[in-house]
Order: structure tokens, then sequence, then C-alpha cells
């Protein structure tokens, strides 16, 4: 139960500075911290490191002591908008590739209030042929891309059939310098590279193994791939080509990579790569894991989303800790800063005080 003195949170008024600590801290960007804080100013993580340094830092402020881990925002690089966004809180997830497959509608299935997953809105455009794109199909994706209203960025899901429609839309994301998003599906990474769809600014979405030619031409071009099942992953956990999680219906990401790691020898060294595959991974694929605000870790200058996990661990097994036990283990989970969920308000104390959660 996390601890702090005052009104429940989310109820007072911010301060300038807040201090969120636990026993273990994990920032992924770097080690794991025991008995670990992060002070968050506004949006941001302004410093990072041991509890009592931390708190020294920060004279006046009403430090928050959870249990359990302190983990960045997962991110989930995969889910179809137009339903209730708000489960995904209850799971960590503090960004998302959202795809909208309505392009009149996009704006409102994003999540535009602040306190929900930030991310990239990807819109999608399906359209058969050449013929229907060259007759409105691809005007009103343009009217789309300038009139969507969105609290975070914009993309395009480019699953057309038409191999020219995708060399199209692969020409717009350049020219308006937008992401794309593909299902691979029956495609092959070759053949999206032939219309000019791979590069850095690409993710491609997996549910069955690539080949061997497809995994290289992938790493090739920086695309990173995310995946939705288990069964996605053969040939990618060599730490080679970079890789996110993706539910496609807004579950639990973390489940999706517990199911992995069951399903293979326990390795620390791969637990590691899942988790960072939960957090940084996914900010690569959506390309927020650079510059200030990034998402993905915790350290100055990042967001400061995040979340908390009733998993107890050691430093070293922490990431082991988060995958096999953090799954329905979410205690609250924090958006710029804010409190987007919690299990229950925490309850006054006199001194710093503890939050019990109850499920």
């Amino acid at each position: 139960m996390p601890t702090r003195a005052g009104p429940p949170l989310g109820t007072r008024a911010p301060s300038a500075t807040a201090v969120h600590s636990a026993p273990i801290l994990l920032p992924v960007s770097g080690p794991p911290i025991e008995d670990g804080a992060i002070a968050v100013r506004r949006d941001r993580v302004i410093a990072v490191g041991p509890r009592g340094e931390i708190e020294a830092a920060c004279p006046g402020t009403d430090p928050v002591r959870w249990p359990g881990m302190i983990v960045p925002g997962f991110v989930d690089a995969h889910v179809r908008l137009g339903s209730d966004p708000v489960p995904a809180h209850l799971h960590g997830v503090t960004a998302i590739a959202g795809v909208a497959a309505d392009l009149d509608d996009a704006g409102d299935a994003a999540f535009t209030d602040g306190t929900g997953p930030h991310g990239v809105t990807y819109l999608e455009t399906c359209c058969a042929s050449e013929r229907l794109w060259e007759a409105g199909e691809r005007d009103r994706l343009i009217t789309a891309i300038r009139e969507v209203n969105h609290h975070g960025s914009i993309g395009i899901a480019a699953h057309s059939p038409d191999p020219l429609v995708m060399e199209d839309l692969a020409i717009l994301s350049r020219t308006f310098g937008l992401r794309l998003l593909v299902e691979l599906g029956r495609r092959t990474a070759g053949s999206l590279d032939e219309v000019g769809a791979l590069g850095d600014g690409t993710h491609v979405v997996l549910s069955a193994p690539l080949s061997e030619a497809d995994r290289k031409l992938l790493r090739v071009r920086g695309t990173a791939a995310a995946l939705t099942s288990p069964f996605a992953a053969e040939g990618l956990l060599d730490g080679q080509n970079p890789i996110a999680f993706a539910t496609r219906t807004g579950g639990d990401p973390l489940a999706v990579a517990r199911l992995l790691g069951h399903a293979l020898p326990r390795d620390p060294g791969l637990d590691r790569l899942l988790v960072e595959a939960l957090t940084l991974g996914g900010a690569r694929a959506l390309g927020l894991a650079t510059g200030p605000g990034r998402l993905g870790c915790l350290e100055p200058g990042s967001r400061a989303d995040f979340a908390v996990f009733m998993v107890d661990a050691a430093p070293a097994t922490a990431c082991t800790a988060l995958l096999h036990d953090g799954p329905g283990r979410c205690l609250a989970t924090f958006t710029a800063g804010r409190p987007s969920w919690h299990r229950t308000a925490l309850r006054e104390t006199t001194g710093p005080t503890d939050a019990t959660a109850t499920g």
C-alpha cells in the first residue's frame, strides 16, 4: 500500500514537484534501483535515484511511498480504436498505437482528454484498388490527416491490398512526416520494401513468424516488429530486431509477454529483453523514444508515464518478477504526471501513508 499524508491521490491541488518511491524502481534505461524514487514536475521526470537522495533534494514535497515496483508506462503497439479505452490503464498502459478505421470519427475515437493513453492515432485505409483510390479515397485520407483533432500524433495504417496504393501511402507518409503501421498478414517484408513502406518510421504488426530473409530486411531498414502472440516471436528474440508488443483489443501487453516467457526456458537476459520491448521497444515503434518528453523509460527529461505493480523482487530479479507476477497486479497508472487510474483512493494518515489496494 503506498503511503503519503493528505487527501486521496488525485483530489488535492498538485504541488510543483511530486516524489514517488517504491522498494524497486525499474527505470529500464538503467539498472533497477532498490528503494528508488522519481521526482516529477508537471509532466516530466526531473530526477531518478535512491529514495533518500531524491526526497532530500525535494524538500516540502509530500512523497508517495508505494509498495512493489514502479516501472515506465507500457506501450501497446497496436490497438483498434472505437471501444472504451479506459481498461488500458488497468494494465499500466500509458501510450498506444491506435488504429482508427473510421476516418470521419478518428478524432473522437482517439484519446484526447490528457489523462488517457497518449501515442499515435493511425488513420486506416484498406482501399481495394488504385481506381477507387484516385476516385476519392486519397483525397478523403488527406482531408482526415489535415482536419483530425487529436491530442497526440497522427500516422497512417496502410492496409490496402493494391501495391500501387501502398506505394502512394508510403509517399504520403513521407510528405506529411507521418509514421506508418502495417499488419503483415499475407504481405511479406519484401513486398513492403518494394513499395517503399519500410524504414525506421514504420512498424509492422505480426501474428505469425517471419522468414529469416524478412527478419533480416526489417533489421536492415530499422523497422520494429510488434508481436501479438508467442507464435509471432520465432527468430526475433536474439536482440537484433527491434520488437514491441501489441494486443489489438486493448488488453494486457504484459500478459502477452508473460505467455512468451513461459513458452521459453527461464532466462533473465530474455526477461530483460521482453520488459524493454513492453516499454522502450513500444516507444521506439511509435517514434516516441527520443527527445524531450520521450516515453518508455524513467529518466530526467522523460515524460512522467509510469505504473506501480504489487510485485516483490530483488533488483537482480526485477524483470523476471514483473513478467511472471505482474499481470493483473497493477496498483496505479500515471500519465504525464497525472493519476489516470488507481485501485482505491489513498487512505489518509498522519504521516507518509499507505493506500490499500483491494482487488
